[in-house]
């Protein structure tokens, strides 16, 4: 065996260009797939931390998934009724703080009730429709990322003024409005009252930050017209991931419609399957390009040692011998071109992630990199397994040719 590793060795150090050419193009092909993993990965990443920074992380409404049974479907199996509804408003959920603390016994998290409700922000002759959230703020911190928001005053803010409101940044300046301004909120209903801007917010999310007011839930009451009124309770779960299990038990013990942040996202987290689907195949395709060059340089060493096999051949050196020798070179240049590959990978996410950019639909100034072990693991595994295939074909055709073949035709 030292024999075969001595032979192995040597054509690798006398073969040097060769050796560097191969060596460099699994070194790049695993470099630019660390870097394209790092990159795919911290951008998902960075979205999803978003979708769940700014919405709880389960959402439990006073709607039911389904409809109630109705008496004539009891009796009469035919029967099915679709869309009932009463003369009056949304209920609420009943006896909301008896809810909240027979959840508060298991949810592995923090609780907390508020009131939602629909109003026209009026300012300066300028009117938006807005999504007014009525909350407690000695307990809304511990569930949304909103304290850590405000860009102009605090939700403490919220009990200096009557009738006080914390809008998002960019419904503030749709409407030309400053902290310390005064506002009306109306409703379908015409119930209005005037309000005072205590605060601004900005989460990073257009869509929440052009349409978000919050306020006191004894606020929200009052302009939906019924007190008392808790129509929401917001979830946060100690771990995110376990956001969907935990929205199943709490509907099947409250009755009410719970959606987890995964729910809410389902269209776009699917689109990330397909995304990583799509990174995987680009990987997998620079890897085997990288595989390539390892082919065709042990199909050249095989075909310039043909003489030397021939001899080795001849001198009762096995067939199994012959074909390690070369496999054992494809296994050296992909090793190398590994430990390379990682030091160029690692370098490109450094210089990925210094790069700075503005746009007008993130708060990001710069590209989101995820480093991760698991990245280097993979891009290792398919570049070594690739160049022990590319190196096993060409050793198994020049271990099966017949010395006395080789050594007729150099003749």
């Amino acid at each position: 065996m030292n024999l075969v590793f001595d032979i192995a060795l040597t054509h690798i150090r006398f073969r040097l260009r060769q050796t560097v050419v191969g060596l460099l193009g699994v070194a790049t092909g695993v470099g630019f797939s660390v870097m394209m993993a790092a990159l795919m990965e911290g951008s998902q990443r960075d979205f999803i931390r978003q979708l769940v920074d700014s919405l709880p992380h389960v959402s439990v409404t006073d709607e039911r998934r389904a409809p109630p049974v109705q008496p004539a479907e009891d009796v009469y199996a035919a029967v099915t009724f679709h869309g009932l509804s009463t003369d009056q408003g949304r209920k609420g959920i009943v006896n909301p703080l008896a809810t909240v603390a027979a959840l508060e016994s298991w949810v592995p998290g923090a609780l907390a009730p508020s009131v939602q409700t629909k109003a026209v922000a009026r300012f300066g002759g300028r009117d938006t429709t807005a999504s007014v959230i009525g909350i407690e703020p000695r307990r809304e911190i511990h569930v949304s990322q909103l304290a850590r928001q405000m860009t102009h005053g605090d939700l403490d803010a919220l009990f200096k003024a009557p009738n006080a409101v914390i809008l998002g940044d960019t419904l503030a300046r749709k409407i030309g409005v400053r902290t310390g301004n005064s506002i009306i909120l109306a409703t379908a209903e015409g119930r209005a009252f005037l309000a005072q801007v205590v605060g601004l917010f900005h989460s990073g999310v257009r869509q929440i930050d052009e349409n978000q007011i919050y306020t006191l839930a004894r606020t929200a009451q009052v302009l939906s017209g019924r007190t008392a009124l808790v129509n929401e309770i917001r979830v946060r779960v100690d771990d995110a991931m376990t956001a969907r299990d935990v929205a199943a038990r709490i509907e099947r013990q409250t009755g009410y419609k719970s959606v987890s942040w995964q729910e809410a996202h389902e269209d776009i987290l699917s689109a990330f399957k397909i995304r990583n689907a799509i990174m995987f195949m680009v990987v997998g395709a620079i890897l085997l390009v990288a595989s390539f060059g390892t082919f065709n340089i042990i199909s050249t060493i095989t075909h310039e040692k043909a003489r030397d096999i021939a001899i080795l051949k001849s001198l009762g050196l096995k067939e199994r011998s012959v074909r390690s020798i070369f496999v054992i070179e494809a296994a050296a240049i992909g090793l190398l071109g590994c430990l390379v590959g990682f030091l160029l990978g690692y370098g490109l996410c450094l210089g990925m992630g210094l790069i700075e950019f503005k746009t007008g639909f993130t708060d990001a100034k710069r590209l989101p990199i995820h480093y991760s072990a698991l990245h280097y693991l993979l891009a290792g595994a398919v570049a070594l397994a690739s160049s022990l295939v590319a190196g096993f074909f060409p050793a198994r055709r020049a271990a099966r040719v017949h010395p006395v073949e080789i050594i007729r035709g150099a003749s």
